[in-house]
């Protein structure tokens, strides 16, 4: 009798459009306030009005509106980005897998590009951003085959515990190999920006490469959500209702890879980001992907730039890494899921 009232209620919650609507008007205004109050606050203190003239009346003789259009501006848009694109990354994680568990960081996605990222500094100096960006893509793919890989051996396949212990351990064994190459290669200084996690290097060249990745993510991502919602009632009902199930989980397979990877080619090995945010949007809108997606997008990126900007101020001049002010929020959520044996919210 619980069983049926908890799956009952899991499908009165499936689809709120009108509190999916209002969420997401909400966070976009709360994201737009957050990126234009981002954007004063820093060793030279600017007003909104003069943020508002450097992005829309850009002034190269004016020193404030050079800070914000080179530095600060770039900074927080990456910012964004990464946080949106962690955040859809882990909603299609735990969307396809059923395993709310799911999160790019836990699982080895992050610790298999930063791998792949210390085998580039080691044996490939000097390459450019965009070779960067692809052994992202190439490490998070080898950190998700082993987590899977490991995680498949043990009798009686993969579940949300199972999943975690493999990526903890895979985590593991990649992070302490890229410290030894690190240590090896004397390159610790170049990998440790990736390692703390943060977005102060992020320019507009940065940009430029990244957006192009992180849309075509985005975009695919809102053309599979549907499916996704299928796949999240299991395989058995979305083969039922005509899904072809092993396509959708390629292309998501894609778009997680996609994703995860170019962040963490911005901001580093940052986690928790696509546990938190997909949590607290099903919790907000329901269950369905269509309307999950677009939210986790818009949160995903308002956590994010909120972290850089505690991390700005928290210990000021110096910066405190994001991956370290989100794990004070994430860990416990972690731990709170894991109690409960690794169910919703």
């Amino acid at each position: 009798m619980k069983a049926k009232n908890m799956t009952l209620d899991r499908e009165n919650k499936r689809s709120q459009p009108l509190v999916a609507v209002i969420v997401l008007i909400a966070g976009v205004i709360a994201l737009l306030f957050s990126i234009g109050f981002s954007i004063t606050v820093g060793a030279a203190d600017i007003d909104l009005e003069t943020v508002w003239q450097a992005i829309f009346f850009y002034n190269n003789d004016l020193t404030n509106h050079q800070i914000i259009h080179e530095l600060r501006f770039p900074r927080v848009l990456g910012a964004a980005l990464v946080g949106a694109g962690f955040s859809v990354a882990g909603s299609i994680m735990q969307g396809m897998t059923r395993n709310p568990l799911g999160d790019p960081g836990i699982l080895g996605l992050n610790a298999g590009a930063t791998f792949m990222l210390a085998v580039s500094f080691a044996f490939i100096p000097g390459l450019s951003y965009i070779y960067i960006v692809l052994f992202s893509f190439v490490g998070a793919g080898i950190g998700a085959g082993l987590v899977y890989g490991i995680g498949s051996l043990a009798k009686g396949g993969l579940t949300p515990m199972r999943l975690v212990l493999a990526g903890a351990a895979v985590t593991a064994l990649l992070t302490a190999l890229s410290e030894g190459i690190a240590i090896y290669f004397h390159i610790g200084q170049d990998l440790a920006y990736w390692t703390a996690g943060g977005v102060s290097g992020t320019d507009w060249f940065n940009l430029k490469i990244l957006a192009p990745w992180m849309f075509v993510g985005f975009i695919g991502s809102i053309l599979l959500s549907k499916s996704i919602t299928l796949l999240s009632l299991g395989d058995n009902v979305a083969v039922g209702l005509g899904q072809r199930t092993g396509v959708i989980k390629f292309f998501g397979a894609v778009i997680v890879l996609i994703l995860a990877g170019a962040s963490v080619s911005v901001v580093g090995a940052v986690g928790f980001v696509g546990l938190i945010v997909p949590h607290i949007t099903r919790y907000l809108v329901g269950y369905d992907y269509r309307w999950i997606i677009p939210n986790a997008i818009v949160l995903g990126a308002l956590l994010v730039v909120l972290s850089d900007l505690a991390a700005r101020n928290v210990n000021p001049p110096q910066e405190t890494p994001i991956g370290a002010l989100i794990a004070l929020i994430g860990v416990p959520f972690f731990l709170y899921l894991a109690r409960k044996g690794g169910k919703e919210l």
